[in-house]
Formats: structure tokens, C-alpha cells, sequence
């Protein structure tokens, strides 16, 4: 580790947030922190991987009392990975203390990686075989094996997945528009997961933003801190910054 970029005191905040100490206040806290800090947003998603890596393998020992860290440990790492491939690099601070925001480069698709190389995350085997082909380098074949599968699909959870996650190949590969009609398909279900609903609108509210749609953007990231879960905080940030740009 550089010297200079040393802080044991976040490095135990992220921890103990790794290992599902911190209450929600000190959850806020530690990502005001790791939202301005890229080295340390790089070294959160190290501790994550690892901490599942270990996790795993204690899976495997035939102990109760490993079983109930596993579980809780197990969350709290995917949790964090989660957040890390969807917001590092966005937010940063002006010498006035400031905040200025741009879009998210890149959308992580595979969040934990297993022995297969793709998120242990992930529940669809279509949507798996998708983000292997997309990291892989075929693209394209992923994009038609996604719309293939979501021309298809009826249940409303398994349909916001899938357009997620064409729609985040779509904008890792330029085609905005594209990932724009998949992110409204996945706000416009109805009964799922809220942490879904939210990664949609957060995905949302980014595209628009990349095309300088910023009204648009505006109120997709509104509904993310509506939501009042994973991504509030942060899309709070961006509710406020393009409110003062539009002034």
C-alpha cells in the first residue's frame, strides 16, 4: 500500500461494514467518505472479494456457528460490490467544497465472481451465459440472447433482471437509446424488488445523463432517493447537483 493514502481508521470502518457491523448512520458516513476517495473505493471491492472468497470456503466445514457468519458475511460482501461497481468515480469535490457529478462510466456486471467467472449474484442461467459472453467480448451475442429472452419473459422480477442487464450491456457499449427503453422496462414493473427498481432508475436517470437529457436524468435519479434504500444517498447528490446547474 503507498504510504500517503494510509487510513487505518476507514480501512476499519470498511470492515466492519464488510462483516455487517455498522448501523445505517455509519453506513451514510463511511460512503460520504468512499464516494470521494476512488484508492479506497478500489480497496472496499478488494476486502468484498476476498471476504467472499474466505466465505466460501467455510461454507464447506461442517460447523453451524460458520454457517451463521457465512450467511450474514456472505450479504454484507455482495452488498458492498453492488454499490462499488455502480457508483466509483462520479462524484467528485471542487476546492470551494463543492460537489460535481458526471455519468457512471461503466455498469458492473458481474458482482461477486464465482468459479465460472460470473456473479454468484445472479440467479438466471440465461443472464448468466449473457455476462460471460458480454465480458468475454461477445457483445453482441449477449445483447440478441438477452432480447431473445425478454420477449419471453412474463414474470415481472425475472423480466426487470433481464432488461437490467441488457440494458447495462447496451450502455457499456455506447448505445444509450437502447439502454434507455430497457431501464423503462424494468421502472415499469410492478411487485419487485425494490433494490431492482432502484438500480433501474439509478441506471435510468445515468443514461439520460450521458446524452444530456438533464431534466430527465433529474427525475429518474429523484426516484432512486425516493426509494430510500441502497442508492438514496447518492442519487440525492445528483437531485441536488443538477437542480443548482439548472438554476
Amino acid at each position: 500500500m503507498i504510504e500517503s493514502k494510509i487510513n487505518k481508521e476507514l480501512e476499519r470502518k470498511i470492515d466492519l461494514y464488510v462483516n455487517g457491523r455498522l448501523d445505517a448512520e455509519q453506513v451514510d458516513e463511511l460512503w460520504s467518505e468512499l464516494i470521494q476517495d476512488e484508492y479506497y473505493m478500489d480497496y472496499m471491492k478488494s476486502v468484498a472479494n476476498l471476504k467472499a472468497v474466505i466465505d466460501r470456503k467455510q461454507a464447506a466445514k461442517p460447523s453451524s456457528k460458520v454457517h451463521s457468519f457465512r450467511k450474514v458475511a456472505q450479504y454484507a460482501a455482495a452488498a458492498a460490490v453492488i454499490l462499488i461497481a455502480s457508483v466509483v468515480g462520479v462524484l467528485n469535490m471542487n476546492p470551494s467544497g463543492d460537489f460535481s457529478v458526471s455519468p457512471i462510466a461503466q455498469i458492473g456486471l458481474d458482482v461477486v465472481r464465482d468459479a465460472e467467472g460470473v456473479s454468484a449474484t445472479v440467479t438466471s442461467d440465461v443472464i448468466r451465459r449473457a455476462i460471460r459472453l458480454a465480458t468475454d467480448g461477445e457483445v453482441q451475442e449477449a445483447i440478441s440472447l438477452l432480447q431473445s429472452e425478454l420477449e419471453e419473459a412474463t414474470e415481472p422480477q425475472l423480466k426487470a433482471e433481464i432488461a437490467l442487464s441488457l440494458g447495462s450491456i447496451q450502455y457499456n457499449n455506447g448505445n444509450y437509446s437502447s439502454s434507455i427503453e430497457n431501464f423503462k422496462i424494468v421502472t415499469a414493473q410492478e411487485n419487485i424488488e425494490v433494490l431492482t427498481l432502484e438500480k433501474g432508475y439509478w441506471f435510468l436517470g445515468n443514461t439520460y445523463f450521458q446524452l444530456d437529457r438533464l431534466e430527465e436524468a433529474g427525475d429518474a435519479f429523484q426516484k432512486a432517493y425516493e426509494l430510500n434504500g441502497a442508492y438514496s444517498r447518492v442519487a440525492k447528490t445528483y437531485v441536488d447537483a443538477l437542480e443548482n446547474v439548472s438554476r
